[in-house]
């Protein structure tokens, strides 16, 4: 893994932790706590289409800088709207 990979890894980590809401990636049957350091690591190795579902009290702030730290890391997601 690339130091790259563990920057993006670690900045979303941070980035979900700054929200009261829960931040959950969806990468084929398996849901991930965004805000697991240990969870993305084991994720984000595989290269694919993610979904993002976010719920909460500051959920639209959380989706809007979630998507872009994504963004910043060349990661595709998907936010889903529930």
């Amino acid at each position: 893994m690339s130091n790259t990979t563990n920057a993006a890894i670690v900045e979303i980590s941070q980035t979900a932790g700054k929200f009261q809401s829960s931040i959950v990636l969806q990468y084929d049957n398996k849901y991930i706590d965004v805000k697991s350091i240990l969870g993305l690591f084991t994720t984000l190795m595989t290269s694919g289409d993610y979904n993002l579902h976010v719920h909460g009290p500051d959920a639209e702030e959380a989706k809007a800088a979630m998507s872009a730290v994504f963004a910043k890391h060349n990661l595709s997601v998907n936010i889903v709207s529930e």
